[in-house]
């Protein structure tokens, strides 16, 4: 009976179920050692002499997920056949399937490659021998471990440090992704294995960095890309959605929620410490030699750094510097200064300096809870933090990888790594708390209280971590907490204000028709007062600006703008907003031609599309198959006209591609309007396009809705609708209105991820609102059938 595959050994394993992570990794190592002993012998005919195989990498770690390269290096000391030797042990390797990453090199040429080659270094510090000659392998894997410690790690840490951030600029973070890539994104298992080898380098490290912390990460890392590679039957490293439910629950997990949290806590411990470590990179540092010979080589102190022996500088009551790091001194009140933790962030995000290891577990070991109310020394703390901005941010993580946020937060702890499963957010809910805070801090000078501003925003979606309506619970919460800061029942109030309506601004702007009078003065009723207005729109930019890039841009900040102005003057006694004329003199113009040339006349304005046309049944969702056929998604479409001409104005956006040719934009328009050009198949062409390649998966499908609100607005109904955001989907529901004998008068189109929010304002065929319950229902249903398909 011949010998065992590679191929078969490993499917032995993939049937063990019991076998995970690590072990199953150690287990393949194993198995793959054993059979290439065999190959390498038969290729020898049994004389290892002056011949090593090496095991580098991942191999070499026996960190072997299931359809990994193996990495090895065939090492010979002048042996006459090495290449046909090389073939021998190659060759049955690919027979069967598995990648290869092969060198043959001389001992000599080794050390030269990694010398010139940061790959090939790093590989070595994890080499081992699977067949051959000791003599041979155990100096080599000697001599390039001192290489690194003595000189090819201080020529290499910045390559490494670059490295990393590159790979974080072009992979994500493991953290934040929906889908991330659990070896190369910030925070995966590359930046383990090159935080192992800085460690390698300065052995320092260990003293200013918690690399204990790495272990059981990298083995919740190491579990789930085994079980991905198991799922798909081979090398797969990004995390995709359609396999986190599968291997959520291999793993145990009660859904693919939790398995989320997890690997995101797993890359955000990862990539806290990688960033703690280049942050402390002066005391870790090797001191470098100046150019010299034997004893007349000069040592070179770290820059900066002071004498280990000096006295620290207190700055403040418990607080001192010392060695470019924040310490506490000896007499610091851990135990009976409620204000001493929050105090020694803020002095570290104001200094821009790290707080020191031994510090923070100090306070881990025996800071107890905040009293309730905390002292005004606690609350002043917490506010001169969040106002460095950004700087906040490395200390809040700090003291949350310390276990001493949710000590002084508890309320932080069901946020906590939270995932929001869709493409509209980048951060996981704490983690965007806080970068909102920090864009807060930039905004401050617009407000008369940025106290409030900064609590108001760090707690603004403290409800995502309870069940039912995030804003709901947050209220509840906020109330909670702003009593237990110590701010007084009216700053309370408005903290609770600033939490229940933190959507009132970017819905009401990107939902609804700015120039009805109705608009401006619910959100009048609902702000209240001048310093609640201003508070809510700083928010909602911060806010916006965290969530993502889709989030924040000209159009809405635009909108947000001209909404908060008309609130502010009807705050301040104005009269109620007038609408504005609808037809101006420049759509006289267009309208003007029209009725000179009988042909529709389109004007691009970017970020405006104009289209006058004879007026015509179902001209609006014409218009807008058009466009969407042309690539320009749709953000509020204004309706109007007289004379027998129709105007539309839209504001749009460039979806994909550039700005299109008006001739052709026209000619698609006449081609439709007298039906010869069928619009509905040439959108349902371009959707099949674009699917899947150019689409982002959906974390969660998007529940269809349809809202009718009759007192939104005084002389319209309102019908608010959310659907998957789909190419053509704005020319289908304005089809259907058409269908139930609706005049739109006003659109807008709001954007949230892979889902749309369209708001209608529509007439009956009277011009009048819509009163009869049934014509309601029979809208209703009409859309849900379009938008539900």
């Amino acid at each position: 009976m011949g010998e065992t595959s590679l191929r078969e050994r490993r499917r032995a394993l993939l049937e063990r179920t019991d076998l995970r992570g690590s072990a199953f990794c150690r287990a393949y190592a194993s198995a793959a050692d054993e059979w290439l002993t065999g190959v390498a012998n038969r290729a020898s005919e049994g004389n290892p002499r002056r011949l090593a195989l090496l095991a580098v990498g991942g191999y070499g770690r026996a960190e072997l997920s299931p359809f990994s390269d193996l990495d090895v290096v065939l090492v010979h000391e002048g042996h006459r056949d090495v290449a046909a030797l090389a073939d021998a042990i190659w060759y049955p390797v690919w027979d069967e399937g598995v990648h290869l990453d092969h060198s043959v090199r001389r001992p000599a040429e080794v050390l030269e490659a990694a010398d010139g080659d940061l790959r090939v270094a790093l590989g070595l510090l994890d080499a081992r021998m699977v067949w051959g000659d000791p003599r041979v392998a155990e100096p080599l894997v000697t001599k390039a471990h001192e290489a690194w410690r003595t000189r090819l790690g201080a020529k290499w840490l910045t390559t490494l440090a670059e490295q990393m951030e590159q790979r974080r600029r072009t992979s994500g973070d493991v953290a934040f992704l929906l889908e991330p890539d659990l070896k190369e994104s910030h925070g995966g298992l590359r930046d383990v294995h090159v935080l192992r080898a800085v460690a390698a380098y300065a052995p320092l490290l260990a003293d200013y960095v918690d690399l204990a912390a790495l272990g059981p990460v990298r083995e919740l890392l190491t579990e789930v890309r085994v079980e991905l590679h198991r799922r798909a039957g081979r090398e797969l490293d990004r995390l995709l959605l359609q396999e986190q439910d599968h291997v959520a629950a291999v793993l145990g997990y009660p859904d693919a929620d939790a398995l989320m949290a997890a690997v995101a806590a797993a890359g955000r411990r990862v990539a806290w410490v990688s960033h703690d470590t280049w942050r402390r990179r002066r005391l870790w540092e090797p001191e470098v030699r100046r150019p010299g010979r034997g004893l007349f080589a000069r040592r070179v102190p770290r820059p900066d750094a002071t004498s280990p022996t000096a006295v620290p500088d207190e700055v403040e009551p418990g607080i001192a510097l010392s060695d470019g790091e924040v310490v506490l001194t000896p007499a610091a009140g851990v135990t009976t200064d409620p204000s001493l933790c929050l105090r020694l962030a803020a002095v570290a995000a104001e200094r821009e300096l790290p707080a020191a290891r031994g510090a923070l577990h100090r306070l881990a070991d025996k800071v107890p809870p905040l009293p309730d109310p905390w002292p005004p020394e606690a609350r002043q703390a917490l506010v001169r933090l969040l106002a460095t901005g950004h700087r906040a941010i490395d200390q809040l993580e700090a003291l949350d990888h310390h276990g001493l946020l949710v000590r002084v937060l508890p309320e932080w702890e069901p946020v906590r790594n939270k995932p929001q499963r869709n493409a509209y957010h980048r951060f996981t809910v704490d983690r965007h708390l806080l970068e909102a805070a920090a864009n807060a801090a930039g905004l401050a000078d617009r407000v008369d209280r940025p106290d409030l501003l900064l609590v108001g925003t760090l707690l603004h979606d403290i409800g995502k971590g309870s069940p039912g309506d995030h804003t709901d619970a947050g209220v509840v919460l906020v109330e909670r907490i702003g009593r237990r800061m110590g701010f007084s029942p009216s700053d309370v109030e408005t903290l609770v204000d600033v939490c229940r309506l933190h959507l009132l601004l970017p819905d009401t702007a990107t939902r609804r028709d700015l120039d009805d009078p109705a608009t401006i003065d619910r959100v009048a009723e609902e702000v209240r007062d001048h310093r609640t207005l201003a508070l809510l729109a700083a928010l909602t930019e911060a806010d916006s600006l965290a969530t993502g890039p889709s989030a924040w841009g000209t159009w809405k900040a635009g909108l947000v703008a001209e909404l908060v102005a008309r609130v502010d003057a009807r705050l301040a006694g104005g009269a109620p907003a007038r609408r504005r004329p609808w037809v101006t003199e420049d759509h006289r113009s267009v309208m003007d031609e029209v009725r000179r040339t009988g042909r529709p006349t389109i004007r691009l304005d970017p970020p405006r599309v104009v289209v006058a046309a004879p007026d015509r049944p179902g001209l609006l969702a014409s218009v807008a198959g058009v466009l969407a056929l042309h690539g320009l998604d749709v953000r509020s479409a204004d309706v109007g006209g007289e004379g027998g001409v129709a105007t539309e104005v839209f504001t749009v956006e460039v979806g994909r591609g550039s700005w299109p040719d008006t001739a052709r934009l026209r000619q698609d328009l006449e081609a439709v309007l007298d039906d010869r050009l069928a619009l509905e198949d040439e959108l349902a062409a371009k959707e099949r396009a674009y699917a899947g390649s150019s689409r982002p998966r959906r974390a969660r499908p998007t529940e269809p809705r349809v809202v009718v609100d009759d007192a939104a607005s005084a002389s319209s109904t309102v019908v608010e609708v959310q659907a998957a955001d789909e190419l053509g989907l704005l020319h289908r529901v304005t089809r259907a209105l058409f269908d139930c004998n609706l005049d739109v008068v006003t659109a807008r189109v709001s954007t949230v991820g892979d889902a749309v929010v369209d708001a209608f304002y529509v007439r009956n065929a009277s011009g009048a609102k819509l009163s009869d319950p049934t014509v309601v229902a029979h809208v209703r249903q009409a859309l849900l059938d379009v938008i539900g398909r």
